[in-house]
């Protein structure tokens, strides 16, 4: 995890080296705006990084959802030999390029780099032996000016859960940090569930059971344990996971409109897009057209009668 450290660090680094050309040290409204900033971009470097790998994954789960008929034909062909099952849905998974592990990838490489940025902000105190301010990449007055960096006067070291010590040693007046804190973990919550419901609604509410679980997991398990982890997140994670859900909103918007999701019309996809608050794809009317010819029985009952 060593490499991994002092990737974030430099990358964090840069950008705070390149925002402390425009504003120097100096900070407004209790904020060291160099530093929170190099957080912001931080993020926004590792998702321009991702943002390839997401549209392959958008691309993947459109192929998946068009598959979804001749998978469940698989399965109902085979539900009784799971080999010959497996290797039908790789062969076609194969053949149509389709990938259903994509869709995990992008969380996949971000959980190093939100690791990697938690450690760091955990190290920033200012007792820190001098040997160890120098770990992955800092100089000691890289390690001082971090350690001592602000939001709105509570340092982004420090935790909603952060002690009366460990607020001592960082400077920072204990209700500055509980409400700057409480308000992001809030905001961190709310843009994770909008972040979830929008996907969801865009691509659809899965038919299969399970799938459905998991996307309920995702829309209402995530939010409600970041309740819990949020307490003890840095604030400067906290910055981090809030503007990753914005940039993920912003970005799901432009590429679902890029690539929307197949429709479809039927009564029981329908059904469970109301149900979960979807909005159904419009059903085929059954109807004749105003205009329309008669149909060769209609004619037929006609010359009948």
């Amino acid at each position: 995890m060593a490499v991994v450290y002092g990737a974030i660090s430099a990358v964090l680094l840069f950008w705070h080296g390149a925002w402390q050309m425009l504003f120097g040290d100096a900070a407004a409204l209790g904020t060291d705006w160099a530093w929170v900033l190099g957080i912001v971009f931080l993020v926004l470097t590792v998702r321009g990084v991702l943002f390839p790998v997401y549209v392959r994954q958008i691309k993947s789960q459109r192929a998946m959802q068009a598959l979804q008929p001749r998978i469940r034909e698989i399965q109902e062909r085979h539900k009784d030999d799971r080999e010959t099952m497996q290797k039908e849905l790789l062969e076609l998974y194969r053949t149509e390029k389709a990938n259903p592990l994509m869709g995990f990838l992008p969380m996949l490489v971000q959980i190093p780099v939100f690791l990697g940025l938690f450690h760091v902000l955990r190290h920033l105190k200012p007792t820190m032996p001098e040997h160890m301010k120098t770990l992955y990449g800092w100089t000691v007055t890289q390690f001082d000016s971090a350690s001592s960096a602000t939001l709105f006067g509570a340092p982004i070291a420090a935790s909603l859960r952060s002690g009366a010590q460990e607020l001592s040693l960082l400077g920072a007046d204990g209700t500055t940090v509980r409400i700057v804190a409480a308000l992001l973990i809030v905001t961190m919550i709310a843009t994770t569930y909008l972040s979830s419901r929008q996907m969801i609604l865009r691509t659809g509410w899965a038919e299969d059971p399970p799938q459905r679980m998991v996307q309920r997991l995702m829309l209402y398990g995530i939010p409600f344990s970041l309740l819990v982890s949020g307490l003890i997140f840095p604030i400067g994670v906290v910055i981090y996971w809030v503007t990753t859900n914005l940039f993920s909103l912003a970005q799901q918007t432009w590429v679902l409109r890029k690539y929307p999701p197949p429709t479809s019309g039927t009564p029981k996809a329908t059904a469970a897009a109301r149900r979960d608050g979807g909005t159904p794809a419009p059903a085929r009317s059954l109807a004749p057209k105003v205009g329309a010819k008669p149909t060769t029985a209609r004619r037929g009952a006609s010359r009948g009668r």
